[in-house]
């Protein structure tokens, strides 16, 4: 559950994996096997592996100390790096997980290791599930758990709150147990905030419940009707700020206007398909392994080493900032809910917390921007400049952090290589796991212009690769690793993804949206009712109507001690 995946089972080649030696092989799997896998699928050809010493020198260029640049052109407030943690895991959710020995026929297992943007990982099988009933208060509602009052730094903090926590077990004979979050997906409480993301669309969703049943809709239909609307507003604000943020706009337009020309294209009546990957309409989706391996990855570019969190964890705050680090422990899944103990986090069992600490509550208008965007001047900031938090700019670059992977994060041990705790490193090798074609084999495939060689070795202020031997800059520049191809592209885009990397990342969205159980590409002619009008919904949108549109509920701490 911690993003660790030895194997992908791409549909039409069988398992791919690495063997000792760490060179991909491929095995074919029992029919049985393949059916309890996640559904891959390879847009392009296959590539030619990077060698080691390329991924090496890439790896530690990437993660070099020094300044990596904000994003400015375009602007993106840090709480997106989240929100697209938040899309993965709902894409790659596995809902009949929950349901271990239940019967589940075939055409469920398949759609349930499909990628699809329905909310599963909110909602997993629904209320009338006799397993995941756990997850409702009342059936319809889905549960919300409380803080834990802490003294530090004051009184404001010194109480509990009611809905300001994932839900969590209490029951069971170690903390750890006892901290585990009821929600459908655990992951979604491996740092903290995803965690809160994942707690403002349980509010969502309530406050949409609140609304129907207020207009009369019948208790037996409040809470399909809930969710279509939820998951649909969230569909939208993907489409219309989400995507729009990271990728080209001209590509995601065309994906969403016209139709998906690459993967999985429906076939239309009296033409020839175009390639194997046709589809009928109906047919269940996958997930292109250049999408999960290299493109969607961008991600990874945009986390910062620390945050401006709340009044009480900022820069000149009581607690400091909100370091990395202090982010995952204080979740459940990755952390103990409480401070670093002197052992570290190999003990899961330890610490004094087994709810979130009241003074870690998120103040969401620092990780969006609610100012700029809905000319909400009575939700204030007490200083915009230096307190708000800002993505990275998505390029070749990863902060320090990411160099020295906490062993647990990826299953090592403490005899693991240097190497094998350096993010970039393992995606790079993840790619020559799946033998991923090379940038300039996407770029032809999509009928893009390929980046010139200088520009790959160049960049704009990313990772300097300068200093590459002769033959390392040919075998970078001849057959680009996919990753670093769309990063650098997205780098001399000002931060944007470019042709390559925009294609993919818009044109899987469109899959898995079409494929959702409630589809805005499936239903062209819906529009939100929950925004500023017929066309608008963004995060901002949904978090203040999840919020009810209160700076105390936004931010339940307040700007200053009491």
């Amino acid at each position: 559950m911690r993003h660790i995946r030895k194997h992908y089972m791409v549909v039409g080649e069988g398992m791919l994996s690495r063997d000792e030696a760490g060179k991909p092989v491929c095995y074919r799997a029992p029919s049985n096997v393949e059916l309890r896998e996640f559904r891959f699928s390879r847009l392009g050809p296959k590539g030619k592996p990077a060698s080691d010493a390329l991924c090496l020198a890439l790896g530690e260029a990437m993660t070099k100390p020094g300044n990596q640049p904000d994003a400015k052109d375009p602007i993106i407030p840090a709480g997106f790096t989240y929100l697209g943690q938040f899309v993965d895991h709902d894409m790659t959710f596995d809902r009949t997980e929950l349901a271990f020995g239940s019967p589940v026929t075939v055409e469920e297992l398949v759609q349930a290791r499909s990628p699809a943007l329905d909310l599963d990982c909110l909602y997993g099988r629904g209320p009338g599930d006799p397993e995941d009933r756990m997850l409702y208060s009342d059936g319809v509602r889905l549960k919300m758990g409380k803080t834990a009052a802490v003294p530090f730094p004051d009184g404001g903090t010194n109480r509990d709150i009611d809905g300001y926590d994932l839900p969590r077990s209490g029951q069971g004979a170690t903390p750890s147990a006892r901290r585990a979050a009821l929600i459908a997906d655990p992951r979604n409480d491996e740092n903290l905030i995803v965690g809160q993301t994942h707690l403002a669309m349980m509010r969502f969703h309530n406050r949409v419940v609140e609304k129907l049943a207020a207009a009369g809709t019948p208790s037996h239909d409040l809470f399909e009707r809930a969710r279509e609307q939820t998951t649909k507003h969230y569909q939208w604000m993907l489409r219309h700020d989400f995507l729009d943020r990271i990728c080209s706009p001209g590509i995601v337009d065309e994906v969403f206007s016209k139709g998906r020309k690459y993967f999985e294209v429906p076939c239309q009546p009296g033409t020839t398909p175009a390639s194997y990957m046709q589809i009928l309409p109906g047919d269940a989706p996958t997930m292109p392994i250049e999408f999960s391996v290299a493109a969607y990855r961008l991600g990874h570019s945009m986390i910062r080493g620390a945050y401006q969190w709340n009044r009480v964890f900022k820069a000149g705050g009581p607690g400091g900032v909100g370091t990395l680090d202090l982010l995952f422990r204080f979740s459940g899944t990755s952390g103990t809910l409480s401070p670093p103990p002197p052992a570290g986090l190999d003990d899961r069992d330890a610490g004094t917390f087994e709810r979130l600490p009241t003074n870690w509550v998120a103040d969401f208008r620092r990780l969006y921007n609610f100012e700029n965007e809905t000319d909400r001047k009575d939700l204030g900031f007490p200083n915009p400049d230096a307190e708000f938090n800002m993505a990275k700019r998505i390029d070749t670059l990863l902060v320090d952090p990411l160099k020295t992977l906490p062993i647990g994060s990826f299953g090592g041990n403490p005899s693991s290589p240097p190497n094998d705790r350096n993010l970039a490193f393992r995606n790079l090798v993840r790619g020559n796991m799946v033998e991923l074609a090379s940038g300039q084999q996407m770029a032809k495939l999509l009928n893009a212009t390929p980046l010139a060689a200088g520009k790959i070795i160049e960049g704009a202020g990313g990772a300097d690769v300068t200093n590459l031997d002769a033959a390392l800059k040919k075998e970078l520049t001849d057959n680009t690793p996919l990753w670093f191809y769309i990063l650098r592209e997205a780098e001399l885009n000002n931060g944007r993804l470019g042709d390559v990397g925009s294609r993919i990342v818009a044109e899987t969205f469109h899959r898995a949206m079409e494929a959702s159980r409630y589809s805005i590409v499936r239903d062209p002619t819906w529009r939100p009712s929950l925004g500023p009008d017929a066309s608008t919904f963004r995060m901002t949108d949904l978090l203040l109507f999840a919020f009810e549109g209160k700076k105390d509920l936004l931010n339940p701490l307040g700007d200053a001690a009491p």
